[in-house]
Protein backbone atom coordinates (compact mmCIF):
# COMPACT_ATOMS: atom_id res chain seq x y z
CA UNK A 1 0.00 0.00 0.00
CA UNK A 2 1.20 3.53 -0.74
CA UNK A 3 0.72 6.59 1.40
CA UNK A 4 1.33 10.17 0.33
CA UNK A 5 1.68 12.88 2.97
CA UNK A 6 1.48 16.55 1.96
CA UNK A 7 3.12 18.93 4.46
CA UNK A 8 2.70 22.71 4.22
CA UNK A 9 3.50 25.62 6.49
CA UNK A 10 0.40 26.90 8.26
CA UNK A 11 -1.15 30.18 7.14
CA UNK A 12 0.57 33.10 8.79
CA UNK A 13 3.94 31.33 9.09
CA UNK A 14 6.67 33.07 7.09
CA UNK A 15 7.76 30.99 4.07
CA UNK A 16 11.20 32.26 2.95
CA UNK A 17 11.60 29.49 0.34
CA UNK A 18 8.24 30.34 -1.17
CA UNK A 19 9.17 34.02 -1.24
CA UNK A 20 12.48 33.20 -2.96
CA UNK A 21 10.61 31.19 -5.62
CA UNK A 22 8.12 34.05 -6.14
CA UNK A 23 10.97 36.52 -6.56
CA UNK A 24 12.84 34.23 -8.97
CA UNK A 25 9.71 33.73 -11.09
CA UNK A 26 9.32 37.49 -11.35
CA UNK A 27 12.98 37.83 -12.36
CA UNK A 28 12.39 35.29 -15.12
CA UNK A 29 9.51 37.35 -16.50
CA UNK A 30 6.61 35.45 -14.98
CA UNK A 31 4.53 38.41 -13.85
CA UNK A 32 1.34 38.12 -11.87
CA UNK A 33 2.50 35.62 -9.23
CA UNK A 34 1.11 37.05 -6.00
CA UNK A 35 2.49 34.56 -3.53
CA UNK A 36 4.10 31.13 -3.40
CA UNK A 37 3.92 28.60 -0.56
CA UNK A 38 6.38 25.73 -0.73
CA UNK A 39 5.79 22.39 0.95
CA UNK A 40 6.88 18.80 0.72
CA UNK A 41 5.41 15.48 -0.32
CA UNK A 42 6.46 12.27 1.41
CA UNK A 43 5.63 8.97 -0.33
CA UNK A 44 5.85 5.72 1.58
CA UNK A 45 5.34 2.07 0.72
CA UNK A 46 3.55 0.53 3.69
CA UNK A 47 2.47 -2.93 4.70
CA UNK A 48 -1.07 -3.84 3.69
CA UNK A 49 -3.48 -3.04 6.47
CA UNK A 50 -1.62 0.03 7.71
CA UNK A 51 -4.30 2.44 8.85
CA UNK A 52 -4.64 6.15 8.23
CA UNK A 53 -4.46 6.57 11.99
CA UNK A 54 -0.99 4.98 11.98
CA UNK A 55 0.19 7.31 9.20
CA UNK A 56 -1.21 10.32 11.09
CA UNK A 57 0.69 9.14 14.17
CA UNK A 58 3.87 9.08 12.03
CA UNK A 59 3.13 12.67 10.99
CA UNK A 60 2.53 13.84 14.53
CA UNK A 61 5.73 12.24 15.82
CA UNK A 62 8.19 12.81 12.96
CA UNK A 63 7.04 13.85 9.49
CA UNK A 64 5.49 17.24 10.30
CA UNK A 65 6.25 19.94 12.83
CA UNK A 66 2.64 20.45 13.86
CA UNK A 67 3.41 23.74 15.60
CA UNK A 68 4.07 25.44 12.25
CA UNK A 69 2.99 22.85 9.64
CA UNK A 70 -0.25 21.21 8.60
CA UNK A 71 -0.47 17.92 6.74
CA UNK A 72 -2.87 15.74 4.80
CA UNK A 73 -2.73 12.01 4.18
CA UNK A 74 -3.71 10.11 1.02
CA UNK A 75 -3.77 6.31 1.14
CA UNK A 76 -3.91 4.30 -2.03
Amino acid sequence: MKARVHVMLKDGVLDPQGEAVRHALGSLGFDGVGSVRQGKVIEMDLADGTTEETVRDMCEKLLANTVIESYSVDLG
